[in-house]
């Protein structure tokens, strides 16, 4: 078994988490030693608790074929040691280990790309400014990342498709727990022909923890973030963060100052975000 395969047969076990791998990393960098390791080393070197220990030690025997299992189902595995891990990703503070792909992954190296964000509730006008700020980056073969979510991230993944551009979705989840529901033919159209991608192996269901974890990726894989209508408090204003504290750039779209819809992006803006009117606004700072 390569380093690569001891990699991904860990990384899919359950309880397995990014702190959690850099110990192991740490402790021995080729995992031989890891796999090999008895229930009491583990729990004395990793601090690992008894119901965590059996799922892992489980999980570890179950995952000795996993890579011919993902191979099987679609489903392309790419590392951080791998040569079409994207590089931007690279970048960020704590990059996902791994990233289980599905569809056309040659998008992961394209450097033209940006991040679409915003509120489950747009309003019209919201829908509005993201086609025009939008539609012109698609045409010019800009690949649009965003989250899945309803709202302004579903829209901005149909724009790509609809348009013939690219788009790729990240998910909080496994690739079989589509969330949200709702979404479930947009995944499936995305993973046919676009990209969607996870840093959580197949079977691992959505949690609330799970999403300011995806949040990181939607910033850390583009050069810069387009936020359209976001609260005051929401994940939006969580993933801009993340991207300035990434050093990527931020844009804001403004909004009506009746509309709560606008109050995040507004305060983006006094924060010293892009005021956002249209594509070239985004082209003059990428």
């Amino acid at each position: 078994m390569s380093f690569r395969e001891r990699l991904i047969q860990i990384h899919a076990c359950r309880g397995v988490t990014w702190v959690l791998l850099k110990k192991f990393l740490d402790f021995d960098p080729t995992l031989k030693r890891v796999i090999t390791l008895r229930k009491d080393e583990l729990e004395r070197y990793f601090s690992m608790k008894p119901k965590q220990l059996l799922t892992f030690i489980d999980d570890l025997k179950n995952n000795e074929n996993i890579v011919e299992h993902y191979r099987n189902n679609d489903i392309h595995v790419v590392t951080i040691f791998d040569s079409d891990y994207p590089n931007l990703l690279k970048e960020i503070y704590d990059p996902p280990w791994v990233l289980y792909c599905k569809g056309d992954v040659s998008l992961l190296s394209n450097k033209r790309k940006l991040s679409v964000i915003g509120t489950r509730d747009p309003s019209r006008n919201g829908l509005l400014s993201l086609e025009k700020i939008v539609l012109p980056l698609i045409h010019d073969n800009w690949v649009i990342v965003s989250g899945l979510a309803v709202g302004i991230d579903g829209r901005a993944h149909t724009l790509s498709i609809m348009n013939n551009g690219k788009t790729i979705a990240v998910l909080g989840s496994g690739f079989n727990h589509i969330y949200p529901h709702c979404h479930r033919n947009l995944a499936s159209d995305i993973a046919s022909k676009q990209l969607l991608i996870s840093e959580f192996s197949p079977n691992t269901p959505p949690t609330k923890w799970n999403f300011p974890l995806r949040n990181r990726i939607i910033s850390g894989l583009s050069r810069g973030t387009l936020v359209v209508e976001a609260r005051k408090k929401s994940g939006s204003l969580i993933t801009a963060d993340l991207a300035l504290q990434q050093g990527r750039e931020v844009f804001a779209v403004p909004g009506s100052i009746l509309d709560d819809r606008s109050e995040g992006t507004h305060w983006l803006i006094q924060q010293g975000a892009m005021l956002t009117k249209c594509s070239d606004d985004v082209l003059n700072e990428l």
